[in-house]
Order: C-alpha cells, then structure tokens, then sequence
C-alpha cells in the first residue's frame, strides 16, 4: 500500500528505500489533495502510519498553518509550484514545528498532482532567534540603560528647581503649578526606574517551583476572572531549585496576567494551563544544562500580533491601548537573573511562554 502511487513508475526497492532514508519529509498529493505517498519522516512528522495517511488531505492532521489548502489548489489550477520558510505547523495533540516547505507540480497519467517537500528546521532556528533575540536584547537594555540615567539627572533638577520656586511663591494658584511639576517629574522618575528594571539583588533560596506557580494562581482567582479558568499539569519529581520566589513569581505574573487580559475579551470560554516538565541536555545562552525545569503558561486567546513576535520582550512594546510593554520586559530579566530564558509560541487559538530554568544539584553549590 505504500508504494501504490509510485506503481506506475515502478520504482525499484532501493529507490524507495532512500526516500524512507532521508531526513526531509517527501509526500505526494493528488488533484483532489488528498496523499498518495508518504516516506518515514513524512509518518514521523504527523505521528500517523502510511495507512493513517493514504487517502487523506494533509491539513487533516494539522490544527492551524499557514500551509492550506487553498494553496495547493493553486499549485494544482495555475501549474505552478511554491516555497516558502519558517512555516508552522501546529498539531492537534498540542505538537508544533516550523518547515521550510517546497511544492513541485507535475503530472502522471494526464492528471496533475504535487510533489510537498518539508524540512523541519525547529532546532537550528531556534538557536540561531535566541542568539539573534538575546544580542539584540542585551543591546537594547543597555541602550535603555544609559538614556534612564541621562534623564534622571535633569528631571532631578527640574524637580529640586520647582520646590525651591514653591518657597519663594505665596500665591495658591501658583503654586500649583509648581505642584504640577513636581508630579509629573515623579511619574517620570517612576517610569524611568521601571525601564531599568529591578534594582536589588535576587535572594535565592532552595524552594518548591510549584509554590510560586500556586501563589500565583490564587492571586489571579483573587481578581475575579470571568469566564477564565485555569488548569494545572505539575510534574512532582521535579526537585527543589535556587530560586529567589518573589523575582519568580513576578516574571510568572505578568505573563499569566497578560493571558488573562486577552481571554477576557473573547466570546467564549477561557483557559489558562500552567505546566511543569523537566527537560534535559538543553543548552541556554550558549551553555549546555544537564537538567532544566520548564514552566509552560498556555492559553487559549487570539494569538500575538505578528508584527510584534520578534520584539516581544522589548520595553515599551505592546499590543494594549493602555499598556506600558514593561511587563515582558521585566520578566526577562528576572528570569536572566536565574540563568534561564523565555520562549514563546503563539497562533490564533494558543499562545504559550516557556520559562527554563536551570537545576542546580545542592551538593554543587557552596
């Protein structure tokens, strides 16, 4: 059954088994797009046997991609093939890839049919974004850095100027002017030192992960969500971590907050999921970890913006009419502060941050 279409050319074993032999998944699909032909990888890709996938559309066995079949129709109509890179494919059972995908039209037995070639390319991709994402980053906050402090040094003469003019001034009406200026130096300030970031020191002490993931569950059912629900999936082999609880719980917060804000503008039920697994051999920021703690925040909203995908974790970027885009941001850095990283994956219907934190064994560390 699994050479059914490729009969016709009566291809010898050896050929077939170098197709089964490469890396690349290499599938056929006919006029009506249904696969004809599907190698190893293309199986292990979609989890799916041959027979599982004869006779079927592939966007049967993917939940959301901008690889659709509307597009290989046009393939088939126009006569034309097509590339495309960094395309996602997100599976049903929660799975998600990106490809680099070529189609190839051409014909057998005067019917047309397509030639899909994809390549998955998740592993070199993402080493290269966070090597790109963490220089530009780094960039950024130190850019940050030394224009916070060129504009705390005058707002503090602005505001020391406009309390010695309040002394000199006895009419009411005019001191609130000086009032005026003194505030808004304060919000700048205040701003300002938000920008920087935190300012003290973590505290790192050996604590259950799962406490603060609880703490901030509660603080959230303590906001009176509506129509949001939130799920939780812990590992508890996970051991406890060199933590500084609050710099954690902070960093998680606002991304879960940020979850609750999209949810509650939907027309339908929400759901946040927070989940625990243990990862190992991952390498972070260019060094290799042995175990690793990943905390998934997963929910069930529109999806992030494409045009802001690449500058997330950038200050002042957001998608809120009245967000300031420090709250990311800030959780960054907190996790810097545990030697870890944040990723993020979202489409229309999910979106999920992947927090990774280093294991550190207690006999290690002095």
């Amino acid at each position: 059954m699994r050479d059914s279409f490729w009969g016709f050319v009566d291809l010898s074993d050896k050929i077939l088994a170098l197709l089964d032999s490469t890396a690349t998944a290499i599938l056929v699909v006919d006029e009506k797009l249904e696969i004809t032909y599907a190698n190893m990888a293309t199986q292990s890709l979609l989890e799916q046997s041959d027979k599982q996938l004869l006779g079927h559309s592939l966007t049967q066995f993917v939940s959301h991609s901008s690889f659709t079949e509307e597009r290989l129709q046009h393939a088939i109509s126009h006569n034309e093939g097509f590339s495309d890179s960094e395309v996602l494919f997100a599976f049903f059972d929660g799975r998600h890839i990106l490809g680099d995908v070529s189609v190839t039209r051409f014909e057998y037995d005067d019917s047309p049919a397509l030639l899909v070639e994809i390549k998955a390319i998740d592993q070199q991709k993402r080493i290269s974004q966070e090597s790109q994402q963490w220089a530009q980053q780094q960039a950024a906050r130190e850019l940050i850095r030394g224009l916070a402090h060129e504009i705390k040094n005058p707002l503090g003469g602005v505001r020391g100027a406009a309390q010695l003019l309040e002394k000199q001034l006895s009419n009411p009406l005019l001191k609130e002017f000086t009032q005026v200026i003194i505030e808004q130096s304060d919000r700048l300030t205040n701003l300002v030192d938000r920008l920087l970031g935190p300012n003290s020191l973590p505290h790192f002490r050996w604590s259950n992960i799962h406490q603060v993931l609880e703490k901030i569950r509660m603080l959230v059912l303590f906001d009176d969500i509506q129509d949001v629900a939130i799920q939780r999936d812990y590992d508890p082999s996970i051991p406890d971590m060199l933590i500084d609880q609050d710099m954690l719980q902070q960093a998680v917060l606002n991304i879960v907050r940020n979850s609750v804000q999209a949810l509650e503008k939907l027309d339908y039920p929400g759901e946040i999921s927070l989940k625990t697994r243990i990862k190992r051999q991952l390498t972070i920021h260019g060094v290799k970890h042995p175990l690793v703690v990943q905390v998934k925040i997963a929910d069930n909203g529109p999806g992030i913006p494409i045009e802001l995908k690449d500058t997330l974790f950038y200050p002042m970027v957001t998608g809120k009419a009245n967000g300031t885009g420090l709250g990311l941001s800030i959780a960054q850095t907190l996790v810097d502060h545990h030697k870890g990283k944040i990723d993020v994956e979202s489409w229309p219907g999910h979106t999920e941050f992947k927090i990774y934190l280093p294991i550190e064994k207690k006999e290690s560390v002095k």
